[in-house]
């Protein structure tokens, strides 16, 4: 993978827990709050046990979990679709998080992943810091360059906390992204994509 030598750089020299667990500390304290107090003395711990469930895309490969593909499809030569997978997910400028729904597709050319695997396709990347417009592109990219399928489609459509619960504060404003490859570029099958997600 072609950010694989970067990160496995980036994680030799990440912090220990201990390390993890005093930047919080001093995180406490920089808001006003006394971490030694008996409601706060275990927050260090849990806030980075929470921070290894919400990033542990970072710990993933996403290729390959695409890796093992079936080519006996009995023929099957139409769209693939997984739709309302779960995005749950962190903005790389708040650290706020994303939540909302992905629908993800391919046209198979002559090899079919199992479809469980699109869902973890989309956990790995979401659980990463993101923004939505790249996690759009690199669940798409991967399929891509994976399966090597005649196109493929990824809707995103997400709610931003740092827009609702900071800032401008705006509820219920969902933002949307899309990606279209290969044949899904055609009007017409990209019309049967939006009318098979909605």
């Amino acid at each position: 993978m072609a950010d694989g030598s970067i990160m496995r750089e980036t994680l030799a020299r990440r912090p220990d827990r201990k390390e993890a667990e005093a930047a919080v500390r001093t995180l406490l304290s920089y808001i006003g709050e006394d971490p030694t107090r008996e409601g706060l003395v275990d927050t260090p711990k849990r806030f980075v046990k929470a921070y290894d469930d919400w990033f542990q895309g970072y710990n993933e490969d996403p290729e390959a979990i695409l890796s093992r593909t079936f080519e006996e499809v009995e023929g099957y030569d139409d769209i693939v679709l997984m739709k309302n997978i779960r995005v749950e997910s962190h903005c790389e400028h708040h650290v706020a998080p994303i939540i909302g729904i992905a629908h993800v597709a391919y046209l198979p050319d002559t090899r079919v992943v199992g479809i469980s695997k699109l869902a973890r396709l989309v956990d790995i990347y979401s659980k990463r810091l993101q923004s939505q417009e790249i996690l759009t592109n690199q669940i798409a990219g991967t399929l891509e360059r994976v399966l090597k399928p005649r196109g493929v489609a990824v809707l995103i459509e997400a709610e931003h906390q740092c827009i609702s619960t900071r800032g401008i504060h705006k509820t219920g404003v969902e933002c949307v992204t899309q990606c279209f490859t290969g044949v899904f570029k055609d009007a017409t099958l990209e019309d049967r994509f939006f009318r098979l997600v909605k």
